[in-house]
């Protein structure tokens, strides 16, 4: 397929994410780069994507390797989602979203969670980010499936964002469905609060990994909500990951079937987005979590200066929806084929570590 490459929509530690439009038809779709001497997250997206097709979830579209600038780029189509990210109609709409709007999408957000649990994929890294919106911002779709694994699966690596994780991810125990659960809970908070944090008083991500894997404590339920809105949060928020309810469960949870009345008004200063560097990079961030035995040596050669470096560096910007169909600044990409069996992944262009218990957790920019 012949398709033209567009503006930058996206960029994370993964790949950049371009809109595209096909040179036959024209339609205008979302294409993730990444060179292909470093691969591994987008191998795993496109693996697990191109066995996926629900309307709950991103659609896949195909993939292709082309030549950029002499360097061979693996590109992953998929469905261009024209509102954007969700935590861009949070900020859209000036701030926290109205009950009625948070119950809409957070059933969405589980009627994917369904339906990646019921096919034995866990996803990883559920968060405000990772949900993309169709035009007018109505309709969610779970995306972004780098960090993604099949439940149960021999994997010495766990994956995610650190203000959204478990408390058994954070202590290096199997990440499984309950974990998502967890990240849909914060992932409401953050709706409720305007893009605020599940957390407030962190600003690193190591302490609060330890402070997640280890205080025994829930992230504080905001008390503007309802009392259903409450009772729902407390059922994705439970320590425990055997008593969390599962997505089959919430979606017959009350908070579903209520009128659900806008939350009461809180100061405009209260409605937050990170305030400091560090606690950027708590929001941005991935991790992935490796045993010893499952280690790459290079991933934990950066000194103690480097880490605070690292962590003190600019957080990727977050993705954008709007389209722009104009043919200025496109070029022209040539398919090398059909795609037959090429799969690859991730740039990670910045990393530090440190350990937590027999495992490393590593925290890539």
């Amino acid at each position: 397929m012949n398709w033209n490459r567009g503006r930058v929509i996206g960029r994370g530690s993964s790949a950049a994410v371009f809109a595209a439009t096909s040179s036959q038809s024209g339609e205008v779709f979302a294409v993730k780069s990444a060179v292909l001497p470093r691969s591994e997250l987008l191998e795993r997206e496109q693996r697990i994507l191109s066995a996926l097709s629900s309307p709950w979830i991103v659609g896949y579209k195909g993939f292709d390797v082309s030549e950029e600038n002499g360097v061979p780029t693996f590109n992953l189509m998929l469905e261009f989602m024209p509102g954007g990210t969700l935590l861009d109609g949070i900020r859209r709409r000036g701030g926290k979203l109205c009950e009625s709007e948070i119950g809409d999408y957070a059933r969405q957000i589980l009627l994917g969670l369904e339906y990646l649990h019921s096919n034995g994929i866990v996803h990883c890294d559920i968060k405000g980010r990772n949900i993309l919106l169709s035009c007018g911002g109505g309709g969610a779709k779970i995306a972004d499936f780098g960090c993604a694994r099949r439940a149960g699966e021999d994997d010495a690596c766990a994956g995610g964002t650190p203000m959204f994780m478990s408390p058994e991810t954070a202590q290096g125990k199997e990440q499984g469905f309950p974990a998502d659960i967890w990240a849909l809970g914060c992932t409401v908070i953050e709706m409720a609060t305007g893009g605020g944090s599940p957390w407030p008083k962190a600003t690193d991500p190591a302490s609060l990994l330890y402070h997640i894997g280890h205080s025994g404590e829930s992230p504080e339920i905001p008390d503007f909500l309802s009392d259903q809105a409450k009772d729902f949060l407390g059922k994705c928020l439970t320590t425990n990951p055997g008593d969390r309810w599962t997505a089959e469960q919430l979606l017959t949870h009350p908070f579903f079937r209520q009128k659900n009345p806008p939350p009461k008004e809180e100061p405009a200063e209260n409605k937050s987005s990170p305030t400091s560097i560090l606690e950027q990079g708590i929001w941005a961030i991935s991790i992935h979590l490796r045993t010893e035995e499952g280690s790459k040596e290079e991933y934990y050669s950066c000194s103690p200066l480097r880490r605070v470096r690292n962590l003190c560096s600019e957080s990727p910007e977050g993705a954008k929806g709007e389209c722009n169909e104009e043919e200025e600044g496109w070029t022209t990409v040539r398919g090398g084929g059909d795609g037959g069996g090429i799969e690859t992944g991730a740039v990670v262009e910045r990393w530090c570590c440190f350990s937590r218990g027999n495992k490393k957790i590593i925290i890539f920019k």
